[in-house]
């Protein structure tokens, strides 16, 4: 009997004991917090409220799917400097370009690019490796197959798909169905890279839909890039709840391409050089293994191809559609970059060809449409956020202490009134074209394809396919939004991918 009163006495004094330690736990956090907010030396920074204190501002922001949107207003309302978490702040200031993305700044990405990679921190990609050095020495080992010189070699892969899209969309003028122009965007998108990595398509024109679950899985991917990123230490155990569940992710890609790199080695077993004598990608990530095996692994083949199926179709898709919408929305534009687009077509010797990179790359009023629709809609929506390194940096006139996160989101750069002029939210491809000096200054806060040394390493990639693709569909139907009252709506998960963007296709009168 004792001994069972002695048990009861025990569990009668935890009970409170637990209880406080339930109370006092949070109590601590929030003290934490509200002492964190009210010490640092930048409190004074504007932002919203809750921001200065936890980052669940900016999750539910970000969740939301239009964090572009918010991120301007709060310029808009607040000026070049906003609070968007506790230690992270978000920066408009075309002078802070240089400062934070330059060639040689000792800025580093920050945690958020951890939660794209591998939740093994040992695993590196170009896209998430911190390690300036290391991200340095492994894009030279690849940097010259994504030159424009190396990529001409591969545009024969680009007119195909070209010729195909342009195919299908002659199916729909014949028909008169509504098609979303997203959509086949990216079927097309993705069948372009298909060809250059694999020399094979994938068969989205072709099917006119999803392939594999790819598209399911590249979405379910860029929503735990965006969202868990912001807190990057849920990372590792996020993606192992991910795989527990059915459905895609990004193992989902990391298997397609391992099982097409498996297809293309077995394919050519017993036969060394048969893998490595054409022209894609792959035959000649293949050969630089064969030619040095120790200093290029397969590791590398495997990271090379994986960049180009995983990030190859959305922000091309994406650019491609946005030059599309604002051009549907401006005729007087149309009318004038068809003209530019005709007197070309008139150099040719055969009008119906699919019109070449060097010949859309010497059409002026063209590669500005191109260029102002990516500044209308630039693929990435969320603060391409570094940090600060060691001693701090002055940004915006303010001294930013070492450790703290700052990031240009492109959407805010692009709608810089100081830099593109008072009717920079109007699409005006013109302004590129009024003086070389005004150019050059919009150039160097121009964030379509980030900045600096972490530029996109596939930006001649995207450049290629857009500038064959848009002129053959200017010059060839004529588009009209299914309903024209139509507001575009977007979605944002890192990249701004557009809903609705339903059109009517017509051959050109």
């Amino acid at each position: 009997m004792g001994v069972l009163n002695t048990n009861r006495l025990d569990a009668s004094n935890a009970l409170p004991a637990l209880g406080s330690l339930v109370i006092l736990v949070p109590l601590l956090a929030i003290i934490w917090r509200v002492w964190r907010a009210l010490a640092t030396p930048l409190r004074d920074l504007p932002g919203p409220f809750t921001a200065r204190f936890t980052r669940l501002w900016y999750l539910k922001n970000v969740w939301r799917g239009d964090f572009e949107k918010v991120n301007v207003r709060l310029h808009q309302r607040y000026g070049p400097i906003v609070r968007i978490a506790p230690n992270e702040y978000s920066i408009d200031d075309a002078d802070a370009i240089k400062i934070i993305y330059g060639h040689g700044t000792s800025f580093t990405k920050s945690e958020w690019y951890y939660a794209a990679g591998s939740p093994n921190k040992n695993v590196h990609n170009l896209f998430t490796d911190r390690n300036p050095k290391r991200h340095s020495e492994n894009r030279r080992k690849v940097a010259n197959l994504y030159s424009m010189t190396t990529l001409l070699s591969l545009e024969g892969f680009v007119t195909e798909a070209a010729g195909h899209m342009v195919s299908k969309f002659e199916g729909f003028a014949k028909t008169g169905v509504n098609v979303n122009m997203q959509e086949w965007a990216q079927y097309w998108a993705f069948d372009v890279i298909g060809l250059i990595t694999l020399a094979k398509e994938f068969g989205f024109l072709d099917k006119g839909a999803d392939q594999g679950g790819l598209l399911g899985a590249l979405h379910v991917y860029l929503l735990h890039c965006a969202n868990v990123g912001i807190y990057s230490e849920w990372h590792p155990l996020v993606t192992k709840l991910e795989q527990l569940l059915p459905g895609p992710g990004m193992s989902y890609l990391i298997n397609f391409t391992q099982t097409q790199i498996a297809e293309r080695v077995n394919a050519t077993k017993g036969d060394s050089r048969a893998s490595i004598t054409g022209n894609d990608f792959l035959t000649r990530l293949l050969k630089m293994h064969a030619d040095a095996p120790d200093k290029f692994t397969m590791a590398d083949v495997m990271g090379a191809a994986l960049t180009n199926i995983g990030a190859g179709s959305d922000t091309t898709s994406i650019s491609f559609s946005a030059i599309m919408y604002y051009l549907i929305k401006a005729p007087n534009v149309v009318k004038k970059l068809r003209a530019e687009i005709d007197a070309k077509v008139a150099e040719k010797a055969n009008a119906d060809d699919i019109i070449t990179f060097s010949e859309a790359n010497n059409m002026p009023y063209l590669q500005a449409c191109i260029k102002e629709g990516l500044r209308m809609h630039p693929a990435t929506g969320l603060p391409l956020a570094r940090v600060v390194p060691n001693g701090g940096a002055t940004i915006c006139g303010r001294h930013f202490p070492e450790g703290t996160v700052v990031g240009v989101n492109t959407w805010v750069a692009h709608q810089n009134k100081s830099v593109f002029g008072q009717d920079a939210d109007v699409f005006r491809p013109e302004r590129w074209l009024e003086s070389p000096e005004k150019a050059s200054a919009m150039e160097r806060y121009f964030m379509a394809f980030g900045s600096g040394s972490r530029t996109c390493i596939g930006k001649n990639i995207s450049l290629l396919e857009i500038s064959k693709m848009l002129p053959e569909m200017v010059r060839r139907f004529d588009f009209e939004l299914a309903d024209p009252d139509m507001q575009l709506e977007t979605h944002n998960a890192w990249f701004v991918k557009q809903k609705n963007f339903i059109v009517k296709v017509a051959k050109r009168a």
